[in-house]
């Protein structure tokens, strides 16, 4: 028997994908606690991560990955949540990393939560957008998705995209598709600037502020770490030999639906969006000549 090759792992996971293998996950399959792990209990499927004056918590992916979905189900922490930030994100290493964020702000009782996405590309971030939510997501379960393929990333909440950032690449815009990628998600106090941009402090007394998880899900190509960035890139795109369900023509911008759907989340929802900023850019970022974010 030929011996197992730890560059096959990329191409083994694309393929499961491809088949329609991968299906959601417990949370201990898939992730680890990556700080205060006495922050963290556990009812059933239900992760819940606590914050209080001493600390809050985290946990990351125990892999790294190169194209696909990733999605998590979240219900936020209820009531008085001001001062608070939860974070479901992607990222890289390094200085020169990529990411793509949902950060969910927390507010006073009564005021509704404000979503913050934000991509970073070769280190470089301040591509901020802020959305306010067509539901409570403290009453509930729903799901945030993060989907990347060599053509664009697409953020989703309940599968209605609210954010795309497309590959610009023929214009001369980097885009994010040559670095494995782990995913996180952790709780923490920020009350410096995350409510009323800090006017609102974290009021301890209502602490413990709890956020709870469940329906974890990657979809995605599994990467070795010690490969190079290029032969994973490699290895996670489609060839004559193999396709990829990420980068089926189907994924690889919105459909009509969509576009109706990410048009309304615009129209209606956003509150905030970097591109329009003409205080902090008094050039239009590059990017936002030629597409919607």
């Amino acid at each position: 028997m030929a011996a197992f090759n730890p560059k096959m792992m990329c191409v083994l996971l694309g393929l499961s994908a491809l088949l329609g293998l991968a299906t959601g996950a417990k949370f201990y399959e898939l992730f680890q606690p990556s700080w205060a792990t006495d922050h963290f209990t556990y009812e059933g499927d239900v992760l819940r991560l606590k914050l209080d004056k001493s600390s809050g918590a985290g946990f990351a992916s125990k892999n790294k990955y190169m194209f696909g979905k990733v999605t998590v189900q979240i219900k936020l922490v209820e009531g008085d949540s001001a001062g608070t930030v939860t974070a479901f994100y992607m990222s890289s290493d390094g200085p020169n990393h990529n990411e793509f964020d949902f950060e969910f702000l927390g507010n006073t009782s009564g005021e509704p939560y404000l979503v913050q996405t934000n991509i970073y590309v070769n280190g470089v971030g301040n591509r901020e957008q802020r959305l306010n939510l067509w539901f409570d997501p403290t009453k509930d379960f729903h799901s945030y998705s993060i989907l990347w393929n060599q053509r664009q990333v697409v953020f989703l909440v309940d599968d209605t995209p609210v954010r795309v950032h497309s590959n610009l690449e023929h214009r001369g815009i980097p885009y994010p598709k040559d670095q494995p990628m782990g995913v996180y998600s952790s709780i923490w106090n920020a009350d410096d600037w995350a409510t009323q941009g800090g006017r609102v402090k974290t009021d301890w007394s209502h602490a413990p502020f709890v956020t709870s998880y469940q329906g974890f899900d990657i979809n995605a190509c599994q990467c070795n770490d010690t490969v190079a960035w290029s032969e994973n890139a490699k290895k996670c795109s489609s060839s004559a030999e193999r396709q990829f369900w990420w980068d089926a023509p189907t994924v690889a911008e919105l459909n009509l639906h969509q576009n109706h759907q990410l048009l309304w989340v615009r129209a209606n929802h956003m509150i905030y969006d970097y591109c329009t900023d003409s205080a902090r850019f008094p050039v239009t970022p590059a990017e936002c000549e030629h597409h919607r974010h």
